[in-house]
This record gives C-alpha cells, structure tokens and sequence, in this order.
C-alpha cells in the first residue's frame, strides 16, 4: 500500500506540477490585485478539484459505458503521460503551458477573473487530460476501499500544493530561477517516462495474457 501511494503521489506531482504552474499562475494573473490573484488562486483550485474528483469517483463508469477496458486505458493513458515526459526532457512543456497562459491573458482581459481561473488555470493547467489519465489509471490500480480512499487524500493533498505554489508564486519563481526549474523539469520527466512505461507494460500484459 505504501509503494502505491508512492506511485500515485509522485506521478499525480510529475504530471500536474505545481511548482512549475506558479509563473503561469502569474503570467495569467498579471496586472490583478493580491486580493484578486488569492481569489483566482482559490477558484482555480477549487474548480480542478471538482473535475479531478469527478473523474475520481466516476471514471470507472465511463470506460464501462464506452467500452473500454482498464488495460486498455492503461496502455493508452502511458502513451498519453510518456509524450508528456518527453516534453519535460525536451523542455518543450513550459512552453507550450506559457503558450496557453499568453493566449488566455490575450483572449480574457484581467479583470474577468473567473474565466481566467477556470481556463487556462483550472483546465488545462491543473485538470488536464494527463492528470485525468493519471487518476483513472490510478484508481483502477487501487486493491482496496482503503486505498482507493488513500488516493483521494493524494489528490487533494497535490491540490493543496498547487494552491500554494499560487499563493506564492512570486517568492516561488525568484527562489528557484530558471536553471533550477530546468532541472527539476527534466529529472521528473525522467521519472514521469517510467512510470508511464510501467503503466503501458501492465496493461500490455494483462491484454495479452485475456
């Protein structure tokens, strides 16, 4: 049990990162009050959380009502987070996030605060498709009541950390800088290829051997 809370933590961090939304959550939040950044900050999570737990709790009736098997997914849902490690080697994820934040700041002017935290913050930066992947995958794995409950406190612990990146954004960013950030990146990319291989084995074997 605790090596898959081990798991869970590590590739719902790798995949969300909350360390790495924090200048997004400042790029999208430029020009607003410390009082409107901490409502976006809370909104943003609050929303994500919703999502995630939706997935959470429902994403085993959905692949039944599709179809599709949990080792189907599994494999399928490797494939997805193994693109996105290999993004995060690369360096090409904070990109393309930093790409999705300038668009939302382009497309929804500051003070429209709700609509920023729902979109970019909420989804795709938090709740997207990789950590909605990550969950179902997750929660498909889980042996017990117990510990498909333990994973609920994971989510909820990664989304309190991602509420604190956002509250401290600003100190975030000038302690880490941008050398820092680059290799924290790419080394949890490396563990977040792993981990995804591993997902995309078992489901190859469980698939294989049906």
């Amino acid at each position: 049990m605790f090596d898959y809370f081990i798991n869970a933590f590590a590739t719902l961090f790798v995949t969300i990162d909350p360390v790495g939304l924090a200048p997004m959550f400042l790029a999208v939040t430029s020009g607003l009050s410390a009082h409107d950044r901490r409502r976006v900050a809370i909104r943003a999570t609050v929303t994500a959380a919703g999502i995630l737990m939706l997935f959470f709790v429902a994403g085993q009736t959905v692949l039944n009502v599709l179809g599709i098997s949990v080792s189907a997914f599994r494999v399928a849902g490797g494939i997805l987070l193994f693109l996105i490690a290999i993004e995060m080697v690369f360096g090409k994820r904070a990109a393309r996030k930093s790409e999705t934040a300038e668009k939302a700041v382009e497309d929804n002017p500051p003070s429209d605060i709700h609509e920023v935290a729902i979109f970019p913050l909420a989804i795709p930066l938090i709740a997207g498709p990789a950590a909605i992947s990550a969950i179902i995958l997750l929660s498909g794995q889980a042996p017990d009541t117990l510990t498909y409950a333990g994973l609920g406190a994971v989510i909820v612990t990664i989304l309190g950390l991602c509420l604190v990146a956002f509250l401290l954004a600003d100190k975030l960013e000038r302690l880490m800088g941008d050398t820092a950030q680059l290799v924290i990146t790419r080394l949890l990319g490396v563990l977040l290829a792993a981990l995804s291989i591993q997902f995309i084995a078992d489901g190859v074997l469980v698939l294989a051997s049906g």
